[in-house]
């Protein structure tokens, strides 16, 4: 499928981390049941993140220059303005976008970490991510309305009590880091000692960590390999639920 033929079919485009593609397109032709569904890949499209200059931009439009030839899709990144619009082109994206300055792919990581949104495996493995603890209902990741589909009992009823405990958080991190960074699953720890979490992933010094809410207030550090310590400071984005903060 291309983005010509959209117009010809009903078709959905499925953004995914490219390392489990594979994975993904076995699980959806699982689910098919006989039904007449095609699920390929799309390696002619590229995938641009236009990210908001600031963040008064969020919340406001991307004009694209007219393009003559290929199609091009503009949507807006259905996890939260801040995270801006998704471009979906044939074509060489930046050419489309007025003013629009090319950054490095650690660019668009390093913001998104800041916001407190997750990506990929790395920000969400297979098998340990729990949806809720992920903040995936703030994302439009998560519907509590829908037929039934895996494990929605157990996050439909966890969601109703409104009872959860740890979440995913941004982190900012000070102090010497070892220079292969920090390990996935590094102990997150209180002043006292106590368990606070753990680090799940970043780039540079920045990055999520699965927290106990109620232990993100206090100092926070992480011990290093190299009998240093990291000091782990916790934000609350500004685009979560009033509730949450």
């Amino acid at each position: 499928m291309s983005l010509p033929e959209l117009d010809e079919a009903p078709a959905f485009l499925l953004e995914c981390d490219s390392a489990v593609l594979g994975a993904l397109q076995g699980h959806l032709a699982l689910y098919k049941i006989r039904r007449k569904v095609k699920v390929e890949p799309c390696p002619e499209l590229r995938v641009w993140a236009v990210l908001p200059s600031s963040p008064e931009d969020a919340g406001g439009a991307v004009p694209l220059w007219e393009q003559a030839n290929g199609a091009t899709i503009l949507t807006r990144d259905p996890r939260t303005a801040c995270m801006g619009w998704r471009l979906l082109t044939q074509e060489e994206g930046l050419a489309l976008v007025p003013r629009g300055q090319l950054g490095d792919l650690r660019d668009y990581h390093r913001h998104r970490y800041r916001q407190g949104v997750p990506e990929g495996i790395r920000d969400l493995p297979p098998g340990v991510a729990l949806p809720l603890e992920s903040n995936l209902a703030f994302m439009n990741g998560v519907s509590f309305t829908k037929g039934c589909y895996i494990g929605q009992e157990l996050t439909a009823r966890t969601h109703h009590m409104g009872v959860i405990r740890k979440r995913l958080f941004p982190v900012q991190l000070s102090g010497p880091l070892p220079a292969s960074g920090i390990t996935p699953g590094t102990t997150v720890l209180m002043e006292s000692g106590q368990v606070a979490g753990k680090y799940r992933a970043g780039q540079g010094d920045v990055g999520l960590a699965l927290l106990r809410s109620e232990k993100i207030r206090g100092p926070l550090h992480i011990r290093t390999s190299e009998s240093g310590q990291v000091a782990v400071t916790v934000s609350v984005p500004d685009w979560w639920p009033m509730a949450t903060k």
